[in-house]
Parts: C-alpha cells; structure tokens; sequence
C-alpha cells in the first residue's frame, strides 16, 4: 500500500510469547524444548502474566511501578493480533497464531452469521447469547498438544492460577489441557496459593491477573485509574518476590499492550456506509480487523477501505495477509478460514467499531490488537532469588 510504513513483523521463533514457556520448562531441566530466550537454570519457576502490561506502557510509567522497573528486563513480541486469546494460546502452545488457530478475540467462522467469541466461547454482540460449547469443541478448535501435557508427561505439572470462571471454559480447554488449575481471584490469592506450590523442591507455577487490562480498556492508559492499577500490580509482585524460596526464576510478562482512541478516532461502521457496503460480519478487534464480506464484493471492499482508512490502517486481502508473516511462518486451513476475506490492521491513532453489535467495545477509551510497537511488545521481566 503506497504511503503506508512496512509493517513490523513479530519476532516469531526467537523472541516471541511463543518462546517464553519452552524456554521456561527448558531452565527447569526438561529435555527436548529448546530455550532461545536464553533463561538461566532454576528449579523453581513462577511465571505471572499482568493482561495488558504492554513493554511501552511500563517503560512510561517508571514512577508508578518502581520494583517492576528495576527488574532485569527486556521486550518480546506479543505476536498477530496483540489480544488475549491469540496471546495466551501461543503461550501454552509455544505456537504463533498462524498455527494454534485462535487468532483473534472474535473470528469469522464458517456458518455462523454472527462472529465467535474466543474468551466467552459464545457467539459475539447483541442478540440472544448462543453457548458454543457442544458445537465447537475446543479441543478440535486447537487441536495441539499444549506445553502443559507435555510438561506433565515428563513428570513437571504446570500449576495454573487464575480467575474461578476461567475453570473449564472452552478457552481452558482449548489452550489449559494438562494444567494443574487453582481459582485464584486477586492478587492476594496469587501469591498465596504460589508460595505454597512453590515449597516444592521442582515447581512451575503460571499465575494470570486480569484487573490491568480492565482498567486500561474502561479509563484509559493515559489515566490516574490505570496508573493505580499498575501500582498495586507493582507492590503485589514486589511482595511475592519478598517471599518466594530460594532459587526461584520469577518471571512477569503481559499479553499485549494497549493505545487510548478519542471518540473522533474510533469509527463506527454506521456513520460510515461506505465502508459498511459490502460487508457482511466483522470479526476481530477495533484495531485488528478480520472482515468477511458478501460473496463477489472483497474486491470492492479492498479498494474502499483503502480509498478511506488506507493512510491509517494496512488493508489486505486475505492471502495478501497471510504472505506478509504476521500471523507466522506458516498458517494451518484452520486458521486460514477464520481470518476472513479482508485484514485491517492499524498503524495509527484509529479503529473500527459496531456499535449496533457491541455498543460496550464501541465505547471503550483503550485498545489493542495491532501491530505496533505500544501493543506489540511486551515485558519479559526476571527476578532470581
């Protein structure tokens, strides 16, 4: 697309999210993972993902998180697109989106006339809440074996702390297959239920705190709200660190990033028809759209989009996506199939919304999803007692 920047690829297979458990269980002593981060041996590991705890946003908040900030630290790639689903997937598969197939928050499957939502394991927006559970089974939707399994196989449990509604959800059983779950609702409980699991002589411990993200989309990351949250992130980690035995790898990382939109910057498809003719669901996220069109129209689609949004977002048809590396080296059917017929991902202050589908996301401050550094990169931070 003439005048667009070239679009920064994520640094699959060297230092990505993908990279981080199998280098993690490769510094515990498991054979046969490789471990290209380059971790230092340690039997005790605790791993910590903060939703929303973009490299960028920590960086810019040094005052607002002293201790994360003095932990040794360095950015990874959050991988395409920079949302929870597609994040936490690559996580616990060690597989770029491209390959474990969730690649995207909502996604354009096949027969459905509304998007699937990958966190909720429903169908997406208004209209009655339609449960996928017993049509999707989320072990066909991801079909991998997980690092979990294979961690349990060689006698090492992942033991996973989280929120008690992520037990048993299609996400978990999709991506947790061979974890150790524990409901952990606070950041308290977290470090509670991870001293103890950590008292063991040989222990990995991967604890996820969502409260961050939250913040971020409802406030802004430009906000005092955002700036708390992250303080009580910081003090929280700062005292698990105090506590955890001797020769523990603590580990904090995030999912994403995240950039703020002003009412101005996020365009509804119903003050723009023009970008609306033509398309018949829109998946994905504000800043990472997946569009599926009606039949004979992508071509259309492509040229309007570009025409309009073109000098703010990349516009590609789907295949034209697909060749550029964002969601990987190599892209499965699967996958290839819930991307949709067009790709929008933005390199400036914009993004897409619907709020005749969901009025909540349409008035949200933060976003993610894109390519840009601000979401892309994410902290791989360490501290070794």
């Amino acid at each position: 697309m003439a005048g667009s920047p070239a679009p920064p690829l994520p640094r699959y297979g060297t230092r990505s999210l993908a990279e981080l458990v199998p280098s993690l269980l490769s510094s515990l002593g498991l054979a046969g993972l490789a471990n290209p981060l380059a971790l230092e041996p340690a039997p005790r590991v605790c791993l910590l993902l903060v939703d929303g705890l973009g490299w960028e946003l920590l960086e810019a908040n040094r005052p607002a998180a002293p201790f994360l900030n003095a932990m040794a630290g360095e950015p990874l790639s959050a991988g395409f697109p920079a949302t929870t689903a597609a994040s936490l997937s690559s996580l616990a598969t060690g597989l770029p989106p491209g390959e474990h197939g969730l690649v995207g928050y909502t996604m354009a499957l096949p027969g459905y006339d509304r998007a699937f939502n990958a966190l909720t394991w429903s169908l997406y927006g208004l209209g009655p809440r339609v449960e996928l559970l017993d049509e999707i089974e989320p072990e066909t939707m991801q079909p991998f074996k997980t690092l979990a399994e294979r961690a349990a196989a060689a006698g090492l449990p992942i033991h996973h702390l989280g929120p008690a509604f992520h037990a048993g959800s299609g996400l978990t059983r999709a991506i947790g297959r061979g974890e150790r779950f524990h409901a952990a609702d606070s950041l308290e409980a977290i470090t509670e239920i991870a001293i103890r699991l950590l008292g063991a002589p040989h222990a990995f411990v991967y604890a996820y705190h969502p409260r961050l993200d939250t913040a971020g989309h409802v406030s802004g990351v430009r906000s005092q709200a955002w700036r708390d949250e992250l303080t009580v992130v910081d003090r929280a980690v700062r005292l698990l660190a105090e506590q955890l035995p001797p020769a523990t790898l603590l580990v904090v990382t995030g999912d994403h990033g995240m950039v703020d939109l002003r009412p101005s910057e996020r365009l509804d498809l119903a003050d723009h028809p023009e970008l609306a003719s033509g398309v018949r669901l829109l998946a994905g996220e504000a800043r990472a759209r997946y569009v599926r069109t009606v039949a004979g129209a992508t071509a259309d689609v492509l040229t309007t989009w570009r025409s309009v949004i073109g000098d703010r977002m990349w516009i590609w048809g789907r295949e034209e996506a697909i060749a550029t590396g964002i969601f990987g080296p190599r892209v499965t059917e699967r996958a290839r199939e819930r991307i949709g017929d067009v790709v929008a991902a933005a390199y400036a202050r914009v993004g897409i919304v619907q709020r005749d589908v969901d009025p909540a996301q349409a008035r949200l401050n933060g976003h993610h999803g894109s390519l840009t550094p601000a979401e892309q990169l994410v902290p791989l931070l360490r501290y070794r007692t």
